[in-house]
């Protein structure tokens, strides 16, 4: 049976990782473990400006034969950045592959940053910034998290604000490329119907030669958090509420049972606890969800939901009993059982669209070094015990904080 991957490095220590599937249409990524978390002071919003400017022009081609390039071919390229990586993917037709893979190369070791086209960039970041003051929702998940992590690198926008996005210039993209963007912190990783020695051949081609560097600087662990509780007025016509704490790092073995309680408690599924109670029993909201995101060294878990202003308190309410009962009596086996299986399948689901597939195994081998196959997932989830899921529940969901838009 042939392996579910294929990882190898090259010599200049960027970490590879292939995966061979029946489809047209093939994907490719460059995933570097550098965010919004490496940016240092005066910096804050340059690793995402760093990301838009990649599409600017390189040594050997302009901005618009950049964007041109695999659109043409009926393909995509694109990017985005958190918090601790930055990603830069393309989606082609497999007969294109290697086209993609050279235009990612470039990219990413050619571009040249124009002032000229990132004085242009500037004003585009800054209407994104605007856009995202317009949705009270996702102004209250960032200044939640910035309150979480106060006075760490992790306590800060990923957009930045408009004067900081406005003294950013070619200078200061590369000194940010130059400290973060080394080759012993990038993956290439990458999914379609070509074989293990084709890949290899193109990838060597495009990125082998490119010069070994590696990182000078090692990220800060969060300090200690006090627990706070905030209500803003917002001017909002509902209610915005998100009650939550600090979780487990990436590597912390507590990750996947956390992963599943939050699936238990406020997955996308309908029949998830917080939403059958507050929204199907007593109709009080009709978007309430739990989530979490975990970095290298920490992480976040919480639960939100909007509502009648009136109703906000009673849902309040209503969460801390669902997770007293999670805390104090646990799951059935009958119910923790039905939530592994629709857990696995959400998973196994997940799966079949390739590009997010790629990118969870690419992120994987850039923090760990490593890979689970899925049927190795499926079993460390299977193994989980309701005692596991009160523990977390326990530690995670005592002694929250909480912020409101009013």
């Amino acid at each position: 049976m042939r392996e579910e991957f294929h990882i190898y490095t090259l010599p200049n220590g960027i970490r590879c990782i292939h995966r061979q599937v029946h489809s047209s249409v093939a994907r490719c990524a460059v995933m570097i473990n550098a965010g919004s978390r490496d940016e240092l002071a005066g910096e804050h919003g340059l690793a995402h400006f760093t990301e838009h400017c990649f599409f600017k022009g390189t040594e050997h081609r302009k901005a618009y034969q950049v964007n041109c390039r695999l659109e043409n071919l009926g393909g995509e390229l694109n990017a985005y950045t958190t918090k601790e990586d930055t990603t830069l993917h393309a989606t082609v037709l497999r007969g294109d592959f290697a086209k993609a893979a050279e235009l990612l190369s470039d990219v990413v070791f050619h571009s040249t940053f124009p002032d000229k086209e990132l004085y242009k960039e500037r004003e585009v970041i800054i209407d994104e910034i605007n856009t995202y003051k317009d949705s009270p929702m996702d102004m209250l998940f960032d200044s939640f998290e910035d309150m979480l992590f106060e006075g760490s690198e992790l306590g800060h926008n990923i957009l930045g604000g408009k004067r900081d996005v406005e003294r950013f210039d070619s200078a200061a993209v590369h000194r940010f490329v130059e400290r973060t963007y080394t080759t012993d912190q990038m993956v290439f990783a990458s999914i379609g119907n070509i074989s293990v020695k084709r890949i290899k051949e193109i990838v060597s081609h495009y990125f082998a030669s490119q010069k070994p560097t590696v990182r000078s600087f090692k990220r800060n662990a969060p300090a200690v958090l006090e627990q706070f509780e905030r209500s803003l007025n917002k001017h909002t016509h509902q209610a915005h509420c998100i009650i939550g704490n600090r979780a487990y790092g990436i590597d912390d073995e507590r990750r996947l049972p956390l992963s599943l309680l939050i699936n238990i408690l406020g997955g996308p599924c309908a029949n998830s606890i917080l939403n059958v109670s507050v929204r199907e029993k007593h109709g009080l909201s009709y978007n309430i969800e739990a989530g979490y995101t975990p970095y290298c060294d920490s992480g976040m878990a919480m639960i939100y939901f909007s509502s009648d202003h009136d109703n906000s308190d009673r849902c309040r309410e209503i969460i801390a009993d669902e997770i007293r009962k999670l805390q104090n009596f646990g799951l059935s086996s009958r119910r923790l059982a039905m939530a592994k299986k629709q857990f696995i399948a959400q998973m196994a689901v997940s799966t079949e669209g390739n590009e997010g597939y790629m990118l969870g195994v690419g992120k994987s081998l850039l923090i760990h070094s490593a890979v689970d196959t899925l049927e190795e997932v499926y079993r460390k989830i299977g193994a989980i015990t309701a005692s596991q899921i009160m523990e977390v529940a326990n530690d995670v969901f005592s002694n929250c904080s909480t912020l409101i838009y009013r």
